[in-house]
């Protein structure tokens, strides 16, 4: 799955507009146009196989982020760092954006484990609490699993079924 297509099924699942696109990369710390969020909300070439061989990605990790970001903010409103403790570092290189994707999402939407276990029971697919936990884990850590592809979009197409259902 590319990044359009993560913005793509998230903007559906929660309902967006293309104004509130832009107010929420603007929350996350990006400038964008109208006319750009169009753009990176149209999958390349017209080609909407799952095929990650044919299609160019024309959004890339650190603009998910920059949106997920900024969906905490739009969400759940900005919280200011506390006195001594360090910003959070941006994504780094090595740090699968599908794991991202869940973690941020959860704390947007204020999602519990149940929350989000529901959702993946709404798309058809059975996660483990044990799973999940695995896929919230921070790289590095023993338990750490990368969320795939199948995962993250069985995740959005839960959210679809829990918000617009």
């Amino acid at each position: 799955m590319i990044n359009n297509d993560r913005l793509i099924r998230l903007r559906y699942a929660l309902d967006l507009k293309n104004e509130e696109m832009v107010e929420i990369f603007e929350l996350g710390g990006m400038t964008v146009t109208k006319e750009e969020v169009g753009e990176m909300l149209t999958k390349p070439n017209d080609s909407y196989s799952d095929d990650l061989e044919e299609a160019e990605e024309t959004v890339d990790d650190e603009t998910v982020e920059r949106f997920l970001n900024g969906l905490i903010i739009y969400k759940r409103g900005k919280q200011e760092p506390k006195p001594g403790q360090p910003e959070r570092p941006a994504l780094s290189g090595d740090e699968w954006i599908n794991n991202v994707l869940l973690k941020k999402l959860r704390i947007a939407l204020k999602l519990t484990s149940e929350d989000m276990l529901e959702v993946f029971d709404q798309a058809g697919v059975h996660v483990t609490k044990g799973q999940l936990s695995a896929l919230l884990r921070k790289k590095g850590h023993k338990h750490y699993k990368d969320c795939g592809d199948k995962f993250a979009r069985s995740f959005l197409k839960g959210l679809t079924v829990r918000y617009r259902g």
